[in-house]
């Protein structure tokens, strides 16, 4: 999806996700309300001696940010990630190389996910922000079952190289965490806590 493409007729007051990924859009409609999407444009670069938490918490109310200067009377969500393997962040591979490296660091190995939430309140100004973690343990992986992995879905545009919805499941030993949709992109749990706050009810 492109900026400022609204797939869903919003609510009163809107909500929009500021995201362009399908997969963050797919999780925000397991809750049945209606939302809009529009692609925020920030700057992702890691600053110098900041934790990964504080990256994704950080980007995530950037995103919000920047998605509510166009929506001023609108909740607007916010969210990002990163993977890390012994304190190295991984971030988007973006060619087949880069995620044979990646998934060979990642063998046998546990993989956190971090993942950053922002609910911005446009009208109020009000911020609502977390860092949800969720821990990967991957299987022992040899170079074949690497290569065919990513024939069937190159993933290389995926924090930590692989799709946990779709074949990347087939990589893992173990999952563990306190919400599942977290890995994919978006904390549906501490979100629905969020949406609470400001008066949007789940169910």
């Amino acid at each position: 999806m492109n900026g400022n493409i609204s797939t869903h007729k919003s609510t009163n007051p809107g909500i929009i996700l500021g995201s362009t990924s399908p997969f963050r859009c797919a999780l925000l409609e397991k809750l049945g309300i209606d939302f809009d999407v529009d692609a925020p444009e920030v700057d992702e670069q890691r600053l110098a001696q900041e934790t990964p938490e504080q990256l994704v918490i950080r980007l995530a109310k950037a995103k919000a940010a920047a998605v509510a200067k166009r929506h001023p009377d609108s909740l607007v969500i916010g969210s990002d990630q990163v993977a890390c393997i012994d304190h190295q962040i991984l971030g988007k591979p973006e060619n087949r190389d880069n995620a044979i490296r990646q998934l060979s660091l990642a063998s046998g190995k546990r993989v956190t996910f971090y993942t950053g939430l922002c609910l911005y309140n446009a009208a109020t100004g009000g911020v609502q922000a977390s860092c949800e973690l969720f821990h990967v343990h991957f299987r022992k992986l040899d170079k074949q079952q690497i290569e065919r992995y990513l024939d069937a879905e190159t993933p290389y545009n995926c924090a930590g190289s692989f799709k946990s919805e779709g074949l990347g499941i087939s990589l893992f030993s173990r999952m563990e965490g306190d919400d599942p949709n977290s890995l994919i992109g978006l904390p549906l749990i501490r979100l629905i806590a969020f949406l609470d706050a400001e008066q949007i009810k789940i169910p």
